[in-house]
């Protein structure tokens, strides 16, 4: 069975890390792959690495926008991708092709129109509320050749909207959550002593870190605002950032995050560390990995930090309640909540034994609920559906995820402390 993969960014970060967690042990006596991606760009590196055939293609340059001029340049980007990526495929002739985000999919179902091959959407993002999010699930309703692949159900959920519920059989929806390296995140005293040491920290010093994107939606801001309440109580604590700006106006965002440390006093208490290729061992250095959203479709670094045996203090946004149960396995926040962002901090820093409970636990579900054979046996059996079933509209209902979240949000009341630990 030949599936092309197409990424229509040349950049790396959390999607394409999931595709790639596919391309590595996808069996190739049964599946044959090739990728389709921005040519000279990291992503054709990191798949090239991988042994795998990859072709490029132009970038394509597509947000959501209320801009009308913006609007039109992206609808012309979009236009001139499509034609390359027809040519493409017609001489490619894949049997399925998975398209590795919504702006993706979009690509694809449009031009493979006269086409009979499945497209999967595999959605990574939680739609935004906007007049073009409509469209998106019109067009995607357009053909029954498109199935959507979510990464969570809080992403299934609003991809599906109100707009797509008539037509469950046309444009199934299958929710299949991320999966974590189990052997490149786990716990280890060795590797924790080796960090701090590296990092000038001493083995006892209570550690926070933050890891990923340096954007808003991210939170790094707000987590430093509470870290500088946190610093009050704890004097010695200290807060590594890593990660770098990678997007829009993110640098600005970065530069600010930077400053806000200073104006608060805690320069010296607040590292940043930029991108970095060691995560794995930076995670078994923390005592808390804060994973502090306003949005989150299905986190990878919350798995990451799980596996790591790591105690996960997390914002309950989008899919992040489907991965831990407040005080079982991690401890759950309101997002943009500070006084619960501080509460939460002090209570798993000031209590080592709560830390290696929701450590230990967590690293059994993700043991449990998380590893790389689950999610690749699930990809493998919905190719092997899709070839099977076609592409018309006889896939049934069945396809429609019915996983409901571990945790709701919705049902709690501001702060830590209106949670129940094991609910």
């Amino acid at each position: 069975m030949k599936i092309l993969f197409y990424n229509h960014t040349g950049t790396v970060s959390g999607a394409e890390r999931v595709m790639a967690m596919i391309l590595g042990p996808l069996d190739r006596a049964r599946f044959t792959p090739v990728v389709v991606c921005p040519d000279q760009s990291p992503m054709m590196e990191m798949t090239r690495k991988l042994k795998v055939r990859t072709l490029g293609l132009q970038p394509l340059e597509a947000r959501f926008t209320w801009r009308p001029t913006l609007i039109v340049r992206y609808l012309i980007s979009f236009a001139a991708v499509i034609r390359s990526a027809r040519s493409l495929v017609i001489k490619e002739a894949p049997d399925i092709i998975h398209a590795n985000s919504i702006r993706a999919g979009l690509v694809m179902a449009a031009a493979t129109l006269g086409l009979d091959m499945p497209v999967i959407w595999h959605a990574h993002d939680i739609l935004p509320h906007h007049p073009l999010s409509t469209a998106v699930r019109l067009f995607a309703a357009l053909s029954a050749r498109n199935r959507i692949l979510a990464v969570s159900q809080a992403v299934a959920d609003r991809f599906r909207g109100v707009v797509l519920r008539p037509f469950t059989r046309r444009v199934p929806v299958v929710v299949i959550h991320n999966a974590v390296d189990l052997e490149r995140f786990q716990p280890d005293e060795k590797g924790r002593a080796e960090i701090r040491n590296t990092l000038g920290l001493d083995a006892t010093q209570p550690i926070i870190g933050i890891v990923g994107q340096l954007t808003p939606r991210k939170g790094q801001l707000e987590l430093i605002k509470a870290f500088a309440s946190v610093n009050k109580e704890l004097k010695d604590v200290v807060l590594l950032v890593a990660g770098a700006a990678l997007f829009n106006r993110d640098e600005e965002y970065a530069e600010r995050l930077k400053s806000t440390a200073t104006s608060l006093g805690i320069a010296e208490r607040v590292r940043f560390l930029g991108p970095r290729d060691d995560i794995p061992i930076l995670m078994q250095g923390l005592d808390v990995l804060v994973v502090n959203s306003h949005e989150e479709p299905f986190a990878l670094t919350v798995l990451e930090g799980l596996s790591s045996g790591t105690a996960v203090l997390a914002t309950s946004v989008g899919g992040t309640p489907e991965m831990i149960r407040h005080g079982a396995d991690g401890w759950l926040v309101k997002a943009q909540d500070h006084e619960g962002l501080t509460k939460g901090l002090l209570t798993l820093l000031h209590d080592q034994e709560l830390r290696h409970q929701l450590g230990t636990a967590g690293r059994r579900e993700a043991i449990q609920r998380f590893s790389i054979k689950r999610f690749l046996g699930e990809v493998e059996q919905l190719y092997d559906s899709e070839v099977r079933t076609g592409s018309g509209s006889d896939r049934v209902a069945t396809c429609v995820s019915t996983r409901s979240p571990r945790f709701d949000p919705v049902a709690s009341a501001p702060g830590t402390d209106s949670i129940r630990p094991g609910a």
